[in-house]
């Protein structure tokens, strides 16, 4: 059985026996407004899909990086990253390899977070070890460390400089950093751990980092199933290989090259993202008071008593939202003006039926 997540509406409507069309969904943390997808050529459906060098230089400029690589989405690389270190680990050794790989076979994770992390690691056969508010000072050699910045669903974040020092202690330990930025587009230049780097030294400065970025989070396109890692040249030489050829098809190559080199639209989408995101959280705060509510561009978190049974009831009221892996918060996606008024429609059906909850618990 896989993990549970959002955007799994059919199967959440039959549970429900409610029709999909009634349904309010925020169970995702995919922006409400799309890049618009339009006049695509027939042979891009066509042809076999190709990689354009204009593509990935698209991708250089927007992510500020020097080698970068596409992926049929970030949750590709995930899954076989734990076989890849543990290969290239391998190729390092020179004697007593069983020995080695026990050794090496750790891994440094968020408590909470994404999950296909930790699955990926686990099934890979790693040791877990966890973290939450501040990053290991303790690192095993050859072991990986995994950032998510910003963390999904706690909204918490990291600093260059704090991600700077992490990187040395790896550096020093012949360790892998890997940071997913899935959602690091909605922050302001400077946000990135890759745009620190110097590109006169990139390679050495990414050597032992691998950064995920995504497209479907952002530009509200996760159907495509794209996004790019951004690391050394020779990280992508074997990332590349791993993939294989035409693992991404080719409207999603077109219309992310478009979507890249469109500077006008990325700044107008993180202006209503987070106009959208202040409303919310208001409504939130008004309807759910005495929560903590912790919140970006792109998803609101509410830690909330008795979550399951809020989730339940929300369901029962049509909305669909995403009950935490740890059953201690709810994550609200962002609304767009027409969901927002049909959110606080439901929250005012729902503030009566909360009190019940409470007062049974």
């Amino acid at each position: 059985m896989g993990l549970i997540h959002g955007g799994q509406l059919s199967t959440i409507a039959e549970q429900y026996n409610i029709p999909e069309q009634q349904w309010l969904d925020l169970s995702t943390g995919i922006a409400p407004f799309s890049y618009p997808v339009c006049n695509i050529p027939q042979n891009i459906c066509q042809d076999l899909p190709t990689i354009r060098p204009s593509l990935i230089k698209a991708a250089q400029y927007y992510y500020q990086t020097e080698h970068c690589w596409p992926l049929a989405g970030s949750q590709q690389l995930i899954e076989k990253l734990p076989q890849l270190w543990l290969t290239k680990q391998q190729n390092l050794s020179s004697h007593n390899i069983v020995a080695a790989q026990a050794a090496k076979k750790r891994v440094y994770l968020p408590q909470a977070g994404y999950k296909e992390h930790q699955h990926a690691w686990l099934k890979a056969g790693y040791q877990l070890h966890f973290y939450q508010q501040f990053l290991p000072t303790e690192i095993e050699k050859g072991a990986v460390v995994v950032v998510i910045n910003p963390n999904n669903p706690r909204a918490d974040t990291f600093s260059v400089e704090q991600l700077s020092v992490l990187q040395q202690a790896c550096k020093i330990k012949q360790a892998l950093l890997v940071i997913d930025e899935a959602f690091a587009d909605i922050f302001p230049s400077g946000f990135s751990f890759v745009e620190k780097l110097d590109p006169l030294s990139f390679d050495l400065q990414t050597e032992n980092v691998i950064i995920l970025r995504s497209i479907g989070k952002f530009f509200g396109l996760a159907g495509l199933r794209i996004g790019f890692v951004c690391t050394s040249k020779s990280w992508c030489e074997i990332i590349k290989n791993a993939i294989g050829p035409w693992s991404i098809n080719g409207v999603a190559l077109y219309i992310t090259e478009q979507a890249l080199q469109n500077i006008e639209w990325q700044k107008n989408q993180i202006r209503r993202l987070q106009r959208q995101s202040e409303k919310q959280v208001v409504l939130l705060k008004r309807h759910l008071p005495s929560h903590k509510i912790v919140s970006n561009a792109l998803f609101i978190t509410v830690f909330i008593e008795n979550a399951a049974k809020v989730y339940q009831t929300l369901c029962e009221q049509s909305l669909y939202v995403r009950l935490t892996d740890e059953n201690d918060a709810l994550r609200f996606g962002i609304a767009d003006e027409g969901q927002l008024i049909k959110l606080q429609k439901i929250l005012i059906q729902f503030e009566n039926i909360y009190i019940n909850i409470n007062s049974t618990k």
